[in-house]
Order: C-alpha cells, then structure tokens, then sequence
C-alpha cells in the first residue's frame, strides 16, 4: 500500500468537499473535517473526546512531559476534553487536512456489547486520557468510503454512521482500545473521573470544590486526586482554570464581548485575576486577543 499516494489522495478529496456543496456534513453529526494553511508555534488547546486523522500536515501535541506526534502516519485519540499544548505545521502549498470524529458513549456501549458476544473484547483498561497510534489500512480505506459517502446528503445519512462506527470498531480493537474500554466501563478510573469532567463543563462558572468533585464520584480527595492526574496529567484545580480561560477566549472570538465580562460569565470574581492569568496561559492580554481578533475578522 502506497500511503503517501492514499493520504495525498484522500486530502484532496477533503479539500473538494470543504469547498463545494457541504450540506451532508450535517448528516454525519459525529464528523468534523480539518484544515489549516499556516502554521502555529506551541499553543493552548482544548481537544473534546475523539479521534483526529490526518491525510497532509501534522501536529505536535505536549502534554505534562509527554509528547504525541499526529500525521498521515499516526492518528490521535481523546477519550476526555483535555486542555494541553499542539504546534501545528502546514502551509498555503501544503496545509494540513484531515477530519475528527466525535466518540459517542452509545455507540462504543453498543459496540462493546457486539463484540462481548464473541468474547472478544480490547485489551485491559488505560487509565489516560490521550493516546497516539499507527493509522491503519482499514482505518484509512473506512475515511475513504467516509468521505465517499459525503457526495450526496441521503448517502451521508445512512452510511455515515455505519462507517463512523467501522473506524471505532478499528480504533477499539488497536493499542487504543484499552482506553475506550476504560470509558467505556463505569468501575474505572477513566470513567469516573470522566463524569468529574462532564460536571466541570456544565458548571464551570460555578463554585467546584475538589471535595464536592470527590464525593460526586465518590473517592477521597487524595484518590481523587491521584486518579484526576493519571488521567488528564494535570490537577482538578489547574483543569478548571484552564477550562475557564478556554471558555473565556471562545467567548471574546464569538460574542464580542468585554474582557471583564467574559470574566464573570466564567466563574471569575476579579477581573484584575482573569487578566493576569489569561496573559501567563495564552501569552497576551485579553486586551491584546480582542485586537488581534478585530484584525482578523470584521467582527471580534
């Protein structure tokens, strides 16, 4: 198999889609494709759940003292929202395409039930949460007939999902599998600690204590902890700040709105605090963010 020639091949079919008729995208909720034509030195991200291919380009991904590379060789997977640290490399002549995939809880519950029917289930449970891993031929000819199937809106939705499902299947039974099993299986630690999580993201302008997070997911504080930071290398106290200035950042890029307001709608009492820690996270000031916006875009 000539992967470059695929990979180039599948690119330039991306491309084709993005910049015609996009409408059967929206058959297929679990799919997003990628782009990106200049290149972007180490920056803050926040990934949600799921699985990043990529045909052209790649990116580099650090996380605590770990480092992931994802290209036309290798793909990436999320199995919680995780915020870390990516470096993008594309161009105009070469950007960087490719497409995520959404993981949706039902879906692998069903597709583990399929498989647990044969005894044939991935390997044991991963406690992390970000893997990287060798992007397969069945991988990469299921994206194909993925992006086959975007040609008219009833193909999209009805085989969509079905191929959607296919690329699980591959990832669940690759080295990956072990942390979609752990997801999966409400007694692990990933799943818990997934449910802290879920709670973080709907209530992140609140109040959370670690306690109150502990007892939720019923551990001790220390375990909580402890298991918090296998996961997503980092601490409950240190995610919800980095959640927060993420929410903030898309707030000041889609509505517009003041720096000391975007503060408040994110949990911050004081708006001194949110500029400081929003220029130490991101590097610039909020200030600085809503003029690189204006520049950018007629509409901050």
């Amino acid at each position: 198999m000539d992967r470059d020639a695929i990979c180039r091949r599948l690119a330039q079919q991306t491309l084709t889609i993005m910049r015609g008729d996009t409408s059967a995208l929206a058959a297929v909720p679990d799919l997003r494709l990628l782009y990106a034509s200049q290149p972007s030195g180490r920056t803050p991200v926040m990934y949600q759940p799921g699985i990043v291919i990529l045909f052209q380009g790649h990116k580099t991904g650090y996380l605590s003292n770990r480092v992931f590379h994802y290209n036309a060789h290798a793909y990436l997977m999320l199995t919680v929202p995780l915020p870390f640290e990516c470096e993008t490399f594309a161009s105009p002549q070469e950007p960087l395409v490719g497409l995520s995939l959404r993981v949706d809880a039902l879906r692998l519950q069903e597709l583990l039930m399929a498989m647990d029917a044969d005894g044939d289930l991935p390997a044991p449970p991963d406690n992390h949460g970000i893997h990287a891993a060798l992007l397969t031929e069945s991988i990469l000819c299921a994206a194909e007939r993925l992006l086959d199937v975007l040609a008219t809106p009833r193909d999209a939705r009805v085989l969509g999902p079905q191929i959607v499902r296919e690329i699980l299947y591959y990832v669940l039974t690759g080295p990956c599998g072990g942390a979609l099993l752990a997801l999966a299986n409400r007694q692990t630690q990933v799943s818990q600690i997934a449910r802290a999580l879920r709670r973080i993201e709907q209530h992140f302008a609140e109040h959370l204590s670690v306690e109150r997070l502990a007892a939720e997911v019923n551990m001790s504080v220390s375990a909580f902890h402890h298991n918090f930071k296998a996961v997503t290398s980092t601490s409950p106290l240190q995610y919800l700040k980095s959640y927060r200035l993420h929410q903030a950042r898309g707030l000041l890029a889609q509505e517009g709105i003041r720096a000391s307001t975007a503060a408040m709608r994110v949990g911050y009492e004081s708006a001194s605090q949110f500029s400081r820690e929003f220029k130490r996270y991101f590097g610039i000031t909020p200030g600085e963010e809503i003029a690189r916006l204006r520049q950018t875009s007629p509409v901050a």
